[in-house]
C-alpha cells in the first residue's frame, strides 16, 4: 500500500532466501524471521534460480506463479509454484550478486507478478537490477531498510532510490522505463562528440560511447561513470524467448499506433528451441506447445514490421535446405554477419559481448530496454568503468581462451565482485597472438565475470577476420584504440605462461581449479560441445585434433558417455564438411547437431536428464538447473572432448599420456 505520494508502506512479508532450506520452509510455512534467525543469505542466486529456463514460456502475470521455483540451498528446491505469492511476500533478501547470469526480465517480472516490490541486497548484477528499474520493482543494498519495514514504517522513495544514477532514480519514479520514455524521450538527438583529439585520455570503449552518444530531455549526452545516459546502436537484436514480452508491452503501451524506429537495423533470431521436442524438461511438462506459441508470436511480430529474421532449421528441415539458409545463435551470428569495429550492439542475451572481440562495444539488455529502444532508438546504460586485463606472455600448448577465462574467474578480486558491472578491456602480447575466435571466447564470458563487456581492440588479426570471413575490406581508424594514460578502475595481470587446462566445479563458472589439482577421478556420463562460447570455427579444429588422434589409435567415446557436438552457426557446420571433420565425428560416435543454443539453455540434447548425471561441458555457465539436474563441470573444447574419449575428467595431455 502506498502511504503517500513520496512514501512507501509494505504490508506484506519479508522473503529471506537463507543458506538453510529449513529456515526457507518455515517462511513459507507462516513463520516471521528476523535477519537473525534467517541466518546466513545465499549469496549468488542466478536468474537461472529465479526463473528456470522452461518458465520463459510465459510472458505475462502467469510468471508470477514461478518466482524462485529453482532456487537451490542444501541440495533441494524449496520454493515450489505458487508460493510466494501465496506466503504474501512483498520484499525479498538475499546476499552477494543478486541476479546473476542471463538477461532474462522474466526474473524482476516473475517476482513483480508474484506481489515482491522490493529486493534487498548486498549486491545486485547490472543487468538484473536494470530490468528491475525498467518495470518499477525497487532494488536496494541497505540492509537497515529490513527491520524498519518490519515494524511497520513508511518508507521514503528516496531512501529507496538512494544512491542509484539519477536516469535510475527517475525511471522507478516514472514507474517503469516505457512511462518514463513517453514523457522524456519525445526529443533524442545526437550528440557532438566532445574530448575527441587532445584532453582526457580515454578508453577505447569511452570513445565509442561518446561517438554514439544521445541526448534526451533528462540526461546528458556525455555522462561521467556512475551516470545514467543513453546511446545509439548500430545494431538491436533479440530472439524468441524476448520477443513475445517485448510485443506485450510495446502493444498495450502503444496500441495500434506502434512503429519500431530504424527497423532496418532491429534482427530477429530463433536460435534457443529448435530442439524443445528433444528436452526432456520442456516435454515432462508439457511446454512444447507454449515454446511453438512463443516462436509463432516472434514470427508474427517479425513480420508485421519487415524485420529480418534468422531461424535454426529443425534436422528435417535442414535436409531440404538449398544451403541458402543463414542461421545460428544470435550472438555469434551477429559477430559473423552484422557487426563492425567501432560500432555498438545491443542485445537480449547476456552473452551479446561476443562480438566485443571485434572492437565494439557489446552488451546485453532486458525485454523492457529493448522495447524501449525498438521505439526511440535509444539504448540506455549505466556508463561504467573499465578494468584492464592484461594477457601476458605465451598462451602455453594445450591451454585455451577458456582456460583463461576460468582462471579469471577463480580470482579472488573477481569473486569478490571486482569485475561486477565494468567493462573488460583484454589486451597484452597473449591477446595478440590469439584468433578472432578465441578472442571472443573472452568477451562473451564477461557475462559470467560480471561484467558490463568486454572489448579487444582492433589490429590486423581483426581485418584478416573480417576478409577472410565475411569479405569486408576493413580499414582501422586512428581513433580505434585506447591513449596511453588512459583511466581504468584496477588491472589484473594474468602471467599466460604458468596456466595450464582448467576446470569449473557444479553450481557456478567461478567454482574454478586446475585440472591438475582435482582430487581423484571424477567419471562423467555426458560430453557436450557447443553453444556461442565453444561452437565457433576454432573450437571445432580443436575438437577434430583431439579426436582425430583417437581415431588413429582405434579409440572411441567411452561406453558409458554420450558425446554431443553442436555447431554455433550453419558457417561452422559448413566450415566442418568443408574440412572433412564430419567422418571422424562420427567415427568417434559423436551426435552431430543443428546450429542452436541447446543443452547451454537446457533445452535439447547434451542436457542432464537426472540428478544423478555428470556432465563436461563446454558451454560458459553452471548454475544450479543448467543443463539439466545433474551436475556440470565447465572445461574447454579439448578437455571436453578428451574426457569423453577416458569417461572422466582428463586433459588431452594426459590422455595422450595414457595411450602413446
Amino acid at each position: 500500500m502506498q502511504a503517500d505520494a513520496s512514501t512507501v508502506r509494505f504490508d506484506g512479508r519479508i522473503l529471506f532466501l537463507s543458506q538453510s532450506a529449513d529456515r526457507v520452509r518455515r517462511q513459507l510455512g507462516g513463520e516471521a524471521l528476523t535477519p537473525a534467525q534467517a541466518g546466513a543469505l545465499r549469496d549468488d542466486v542466478s536468474t537461472d534460480e529465479i526463473t528456470p529456463l522452461p518458465i520463459l514460456t510465459h510472458f505475462d502475470a502467469q510468471l508470477g506463479r514461478y518466482p524462485y521455483t529453482g532456487f537451490r540451498v542444501d541440495d533441494c528446491l524449496p520454493i515450489a509454484v505458487d508460493a510466494v505469492r501465496q506466503g504474501g511476500f512483498e520484499v525479498t533478501v538475499a546476499g552477494k550478486r543478486y541476479g546473476k547470469g542471463s538477461s532474462r526480465e522474466h526474473s524482476p517480472a516473475a517476482e513483480k507478478f508474484a506481489g515482491v516490490r522490493l529486493v534487498v541486497a548486498e549486491s545486485f548484477e547490472r543487468i538484473y537490477r536494470q530490468n528491475a528499474d525498467n518495470i518499477g520493482l525497487f532494488t536496494s543494498t541497505d540492509f537497515g531498510l529490513v527491520e524498519r519495514i518490519q515494524r511497520g514504517e513508511a518508507i521514503a522513495i528516496e531512501e529507496l532510490v538512494a544512491g542509484r544514477d539519477a536516469l535510475a532514480a527517475a525511471i522507478l519514479r516514472s514507474g517503469g522505463l516505457l512511462r518514463f520514455g513517453q514523457r522524456f524521450m519525445r526529443d533524442v538527438a545526437p550528440a557532438a562528440e566532445v574530448g575527441q583529439g587532445a584532453g582526457t585520455p580515454r578508453t577505447l570503449f569511452e570513445k565509442i560511447v561518446a561517438r554514439h552518444a544521445l541526448a534526451t530531455e533528462l540526461t546528458a549526452a556525455h555522462a561521467a561513470p556512475g551516470e545514467g545516459a543513453f546511446v545509439r546502436a548500430d545494431w538491436r537484436f533479440i530472439h524468441e524467448y524476448y520477443t513475445g514480452m517485448a510485443a506485450h508491452m510495446l502493444d498495450a503501451e502503444f496500441g495500434a499506433g506502434l512503429a519500431l524506429q530504424g527497423p532496418e537495423s532491429i534482427v530477429v533470431f530463433e536460435d534457443h528451441t529448435s530442439y524443445v521436442h528433444e528436452s526432456a524438461t520442456h516435454v515432462r511438462a508439457g511446454l512444447v506447445p507454449n515454446v511453438l506459441a512463443m516462436c509463432a508470436a516472434q514470427r508474427a511480430f517479425a513480420k508485421r514490421f519487415g524485420l529480418r529474421m534468422h531461424r535454426t532449421l529443425t534436422e528435417e528441415e535442414a535436409l531440404l535446405d538449398d544451403g541458402r539458409n543463414v542461421a545460428g545463435i544470435s550472438h555469434a551470428m551477429v559477430a559473423e554477419h552484422y557487426a563492425l569495429p567501432g560500432q555498438v550492439v545491443v542485445g537480449t542475451d547476456s552473452h551479446t559481448p561476443h562480438s566485443g572481440a571485434l572492437g565494439c562495444v557489446a552488451f546485453g539488455v532486458g525485454t523492457t530496454d529493448m522495447a524501449n529502444a525498438f521505439v526511440t532508438g535509444a539504448v540506455r546504460l549505466t556508463v561504467p568503468e573499465s578494468l584492464r586485463i592484461v594477457l601476458d606472455g605465451a598462451v602455453p600448448a594445450g591451454v585455451t581462451a577458456k582456460d583463461i577465462v576460468l582462471h579469471l574467474l577463480a580470482l579472488p578480486a573477481i569473486r569478490a565482485g571486482a569485475g561486477l558491472g565494468k567493462v573488460f578491456e583484454f589486451g597484452g602480447p597473449a591477446v595478440a597472438g590469439l584468433s578472432t575466435d578465441e578472442r571472443a571466447t573472452l568477451t562473451n564470458m564477461t557475462a559470467e565475470l560480471g561484467g558490463f563487456t568486454g572489448i579487444v581492440a582492433p589490429d590486423a588479426e581483426t581485418v584478416r577476420f573480417l576478409r577472410e570471413r565475411r569479405g569486408v575490406d576493413f580499414r582501422i581508424e586512428p581513433w580505434m584504440h585506447s591513449d596511453p594514460g588512459a583511466r581504468y578502475a584496477q588491472t589484473l595481470t594474468v602471467v599466460c605462461a604458468a596456466l595450464t587446462p582448467m576446470l569449473a566445479r557444479p553450481g557456478d563458472p567461478g567454482n574454478g581449479l586446475p585440472l591438475a589439482e582435482l582430487d581423484g577421478p571424477v567419471k562423467v556420463q555426458i560430453a557436450y560441445g557447443g553453444s556461442c562460447t565453444a561452437g565457433k570455427r576454432e573450437d571445432f579444429d580443436l575438437y577434430h585434433g583431439v579426436l582425430q588422434w583417437a581415431v588413429q589409435r582405434g579409440l572411441r567415446v567411452a561406453p558409458h558417455v554420450q558425446l554431443f557436438l553442436q555447431f554455433g552457426t550453419s558457417a561452422v557446420r559448413d566450415y566442418c564438411v568443408a574440412r572433412g571433420y564430419m567422418p571422424v565425428f562420427e567415427q568417434v560416435g559423436a551426435r552431430m547437431l543443428q546450429p542452436s543454443c541447446g543443452a547451454c539453455g537446457n533445452c535439447g540434447p547434451g542436457s542432464s536428464t537426472s540428478a544423478d548425471q555428470v556432465t563436461v561441458s563446454a558451454i560458459n555457465r553452471n548454475f544450479p538447473g543448467r543443463g539439466g539436474p545433474g551436475q556440470v563441470w565447465l572445461a574447454s573444447p579439448p578437455t571436453v572432448v578428451a574426457s569423453a574419449i577416458a569417461g572422466e575428467l582428463l586433459s588431452f595431455a594426459d590422455l595422450k599420456a595414457r595411450h602413446p
